[in-house]
C-alpha cells in the first residue's frame, strides 16, 4: 500500500533496487549508507534521504540501526523539485518522527497512522531543505539540538567541531548561513515558545530549560526575538 509511515532496519549487506514510488528515509538511530543518483554517503539522523519513483539506489546499515521509511506517490512541491538528495530536517520533524516510533510500536491502528501520514507530509510541506553539512559541522548542529539549555561557548563547539574557533565560526556561518549565537538562539527560542504555549510551566522554570539562568535576560531575549513578552505569549 503506498502512502504509509514504517519502522525498519537494514542489514550491513548492500543491497539494491528501485520501485514504482517515492520513498523518503529519515533514521532515528545510527546511520544508512546509501547510493543514490549523485549521491553516495551516509545519512544521520536529523537527517533525510529521498529516493524518487524509479530511481536505483543501494544502501546498508548497522543491524541495531532505525529507520522511518515513507513510501509515498506524491512529494511536496518543495522536495520534487529540489536538485537535493538529502538534506537536514527540522526539530518539529524530528520530534514527530519519535512520536511515530512509539505509536507504531504499540499498536496497529490504520486510522492512526493515516493521520501520521497526512501530518508528517504537511510537516513535510513546510519544511526547509538545508543543504547537508558537513560531518563536522552536522556534529555541533546535533551536540546543539541535544545541549541547548548548556553553556554553550564558541570554544567547546569548537573543539567538538576539530576546528579551531576561528575556522569553526567561519565555517558554522557559510554552512548555516547565521552565526553560531544567531543558531542557539533560534533553537532555545523556538523550544521556549512551544514550551510556553503548550505547557503550564512557569517562565522561570522555561527560562531555565532553554539556557538561561537570567529570567530578565530571558524575556528581553524572547521579546526582542518574538516582538512579543513572554508573559503576553503565556496568556494569548
Amino acid at each position: 500500500m503506498i502512502n504509509t509511515l514504517s519502522i525498519r532496519s537494514y542489514t550491513r549487506q548492500t543491497r539494491g533496487h528501485s520501485h514504482d514510488f517515492h520513498q523518503i528515509v529519515l533514521p532515528l538511530r545510527g546511520a544508512i549508507n546509501i547510493e543514490v543518483g549523485s549521491y553516495t554517503g551516509k545519512v544521520i539522523p536529523s537527517e533525510c534521504v529521498v529516493v524518487k519513483a524509479n530511481e536505483k539506489h543501494y544502501f546498508s546499515a548497522e543491524e541495531n540501526a532505525k529507520f522511518v521509511v515513507v513510501d509515498t506517490d506524491l512529494l511536496p512541491e518543495n522536495v520534487l523539485h529540489s536538485s537535493q538528495i538529502v538534506f537536514s530536517i527540522s526539530a518539529p520533524l524530528l520530534a514527530f518522527l519519535e512520536f511515530s516510533e512509539s505509536q507504531l510500536r504499540y499498536q496497529i491502528n490504520p486510522e492512526v497512522e493515516k493521520l501520521m501520514f497526512d501530518t508528517f507530509y504537511k510537516l513535510l510541506e513546510q519544511q526547509n531543505l538545508f543543504v547537508q553539512y558537513d560531518a563536522r559541522i552536522r556534529e555541533v548542529v546535533a551536540y546543539i539540538h541535544h545541549n541547548f539549555a548548556k553553556n554553550l561557548s564558541v570554544e567547546v563547539l569548537a573543539d567538538i567541531s576539530c576546528l579551531s574557533a576561528t575556522q569553526f565560526k567561519k565555517n558554522f556561518k557559510s554552512q548555516t548561513n547565521q552565526t553560531v549565537t544567531e543558531y542557539i538562539t533560534k533553537i532555545r527560542m523556538q523550544k521556549a515558545q512551544a514550551l510556553l504555549l503548550h505547557t503550564d510551566s512557569p517562565i522561570a522554570i522555561i527560562a531555565e530549560l532553554v539556557g538561561y539562568t537570567d529570567v530578565s535576560a530571558f524575556s528581553r531575549r524572547f521579546s526582542k526575538y518574538f516582538g512579543i513578552a513572554p508573559s503576553k505569549l503565556k496568556h494569548v
